[in-house]
């Protein structure tokens, strides 16, 4: 079955003068207009196209790669606002709508907001909005610590910075474990620190505890070598000079050194660091 919104792997089954037709085990069909046909496409091969409805609300497929499927979140700008909505870009030649209603504050032109897109039951048509905390819950979070995850940046809190945690869940980077700037629409690695009793997750952009050691040296390391083998911290340095150098706090950039220390890469005098 095709699935709008999304991505579907298909078969070629005829060429025309318009396009192709590309077709599913069910013997649905849709056009591949000609200006999305590649080169050395094959009767009877599969392609993997994206499949949405055109202005004319057709079911069709491109080769385009849209910035937000259904059922998922990204960062999008307003291309302009008209009697029904804003309309938003995501890649594509039609633009995704947000009706007012799915709104929290007016959307502006040139303006950038973090939305859902979804199905809109009543009329069939992919839709966004910017209520996107309705689509995201955390009653099956099942993470472990340390946990490699993605994170989308969501908006600013006086803790932290909420986030979007695999396209799914609710997350939050206290203040205290950013040491790098990020900002709204941010997609970033980020690690489980910690799940609670209530299924809230904390997330940091740094491995947790061991595992953090080694690319935290070699953050030092390779700050190092840029800077012709020499860097004027050590343990007197304060938080905010480390942090401002190395997006590092004191602690782990302790950890790095101590590291890089041992296996014998750097010396360590009082005015700072050397490479040796």
């Amino acid at each position: 079955m095709i699935e709008l919104g999304n991505y579907n792997t298909l078969k070629v089954l005829r060429s025309t003068s318009v396009g192709l037709f590309l077709g599913d085990d069910e013997g649905t069909e849709l056009l591949l207009p000609n200006k999305y046909v590649p080169e050395d496409f094959k009767i009877d091969a599969e392609l993997e196209v994206f499949c949405y409805l055109d202005n004319n609300e057709r079911p069709i497929a491109t080769t385009l790669q849209p910035k937000i499927i259904r059922n998922g979140f990204a960062y999008l700008e307003v291309k302009e606002v008209g009697t029904y909505g804003a309309f938003l870009d995501w890649g594509l030649e039609k633009q995704l709508l947000v009706p007012f209603r799915e709104q929290p504050q007016r959307m502006e032109e040139g303006k950038k907001y973090v939305v859902h897109c979804y199905m809109d039951e009543e009329s069939m048509r992919l839709t966004g909005t910017g209520k996107v905390d309705k689509y995201l819950s955390n009653d099956d979070v099942n993470y472990e610590v340390n946990d490699e995850v993605k994170v989308l940046v969501q908006r600013k809190t006086p803790l932290g910075w909420e986030v979007i945690v695999d396209n799914k869940h609710k997350g939050l980077i206290f203040d205290s474990d950013i040491f790098k700037p990020i900002s709204v629409g941010n997609q970033l690695k980020g690690y489980v620190k910690n799940v609670r009793e209530d299924k809230k997750i904390d997330i940091s952009l740094q491995p947790i505890g061991a595992k953090m050691l080694e690319p935290t040296a070699k953050i030092i390391f390779e700050e190092l070598a840029k800077n012709n083998g020499f860097l004027p911290l050590h343990d007197k340095s304060s938080p905010e000079e480390i942090k401002a150098t190395l997006h590092l706090s004191k602690k782990a950039f302790k950890k790095g050194v101590g590291i890089l220390y041992r296996q014998r890469k750097i010396n360590i005098q009082d005015d700072g660091i050397y490479l040796l």
